[in-house]
């Protein structure tokens, strides 16, 4: 049986961020170092025509058919030039297209071609039918899971090796123990829909906020200096917000301030998300207000009031929704102060959360440690210890069957 081929152009050219024309590329987007698209353009191919296709090879009946007539459909996939007007013109990555991602397609024939057996080409040509039909998303993100392959700028490994971190629009670095924003983004784009709300309890600079806005969220930010909160509004309120969305920055201590007034302001009685990136303990002071946890006389007093922010805070996180503590160790004393740990057990004292994953991210040279190299590296030398390199990232999931606060 041979397959017909077709006039039809199976391929579109999908907004790229300088808005050129471009082929095919066999790569595909992909994310950066930044965690954030690179520019690369998104290829999309007509869904209707491809799944003619796909049931055509479906039919046939022996090995080397299949693997020909696969052959010539991956070739018409790669012909040029590739018009317009195909497909959805605003889907990425990351988000729902009727079409699918054309160097995805790419790699799923190629293991058909590459298959030994009819039995196992079909399989893999089932697989890429059943991607085009209906989606079936994650209970709390909006993650295809029919067709997980084209998200690859949402990481799953628990190492996360980042470069330069993204300085793009609002996001600046100058705020001391402000964390990267590809780690907020990530968060989101696992555990959060458009339009959730996501909750930082220690806002900074408004980094989250900000990963808000540019991802279709709604975000409330906690922040206890006076100082810290205005700056941050100024620069969350530089990034254009899509319409219908809102973040909003609340002054006061995440151990006490309400945040149901907030919460009904936003129509809501709970959030989507709990991200908590509290001070290294007294690695850096952020303020002199007593209040403050970098403040905290000692560790013990540091895990007593960071239990105070979960008391107040963690009974607003929705259902079975997810909860990110980020978090570093210090050096005190002669020795290792495994801080990360001691707040994760912390949290699991409580009762109401079980350990989904431990992320370990790496960091290069902090504010703190800045053009001090050669020193840290004597003092390691000397004192038979290991300059940090890393932190962590503990990722809960609340238990179902406990309530939430509500309004």
């Amino acid at each position: 049986m041979q397959i017909r081929g077709t006039d039809s152009p199976y391929l579109s050219l999908i907004s790229t961020r300088n808005g050129m024309q471009c082929k095919l590329s066999s790569g595909g987007p992909r994310a950066s170092a930044r965690g954030r698209p690179t520019g690369r353009p998104i290829i999309l191919i007509d869904k209707p025509s491809l799944e003619r296709r796909v049931e055509e090879l479906l039919a046939l009946n022996d090995l080397a058919s299949v693997r020909k007539e696969v052959e010539n459909l991956a070739n018409d996939l790669r012909r040029g030039p590739i018009p317009r007007g195909h497909g959805d013109t605003k889907a990425t990555s990351t988000t729902e297209s009727a079409s699918p991602r054309a160097d995805v397609v790419l790699g799923e024939l190629k293991q058909v071609r590459e298959s030994q057996t009819l039995a196992r080409a079909k399989h893999y040509l089932r697989r890429l039918r059943d991607g085009l039909k209906e989606p079936t998303y994650g209970d709390v993100n909006e993650i295809n899971l029919r067709r997980w392959k084209e998200y690859d700028d949402v990481w799953t490994d628990s190492l996360w090796l980042m470069g330069r971190r993204d300085s793009s629009g609002a996001h600046i670095g100058s705020y001391w123990g402000n964390f990267v924003p590809q780690i907020p983004r990530q968060l989101m784009l696992r555990y959060t829909k458009k339009g959730d709300l996501v909750l930082d309890g220690f806002a900074g600079s408004g980094t989250t906020l900000i990963e808000c806005r540019r991802l279709d969220r709604n975000g409330i930010g906690i922040e206890l200096n006076h100082d810290v909160a205005t700056a941050a509004r100024k620069l969350v309120g530089s990034e254009p917000v899509l319409p219908g969305r809102r973040t909003e920055i609340v002054e006061g201590d995440s151990s006490k301030v309400d945040i149901r007034p907030i919460l009904k302001h936003f129509g809501a009685t709970g959030v989507g998300l709990l991200i908590m990136h509290p001070p290294y303990h007294d690695i850096i002071r952020f303020s002199e207000d007593p209040d403050d946890l970098s403040n905290a006389p000692d560790v013990e007093s540091f895990l007593g009031r960071f239990a105070a922010c979960l008391d107040n805070l963690v009974p607003f996180l929705e259902g079975d929704r997810y909860m990110a503590l980020v978090i570093g160790d210090k050096y005190a004393g002669g020795e290792w102060i495994p801080l990360g740990f001691r707040l994760m057990e912390k949290v699991l004292a409580r009762g109401d959360f079980a350990l989904k994953s431990i992320i370990v991210k790496n960091f290069d040279v902090t504010r703190g440690k800045r053009k001090q190299e050669e020193l840290w590296r004597y003092r390691a030398l000397a004192g038979g210890f290991y300059v940090f390199k890393h932190e962590y990232i503990f990722i809960f999931r609340k238990r179902a069957h406990l309530k939430q606060h509500r309004i």
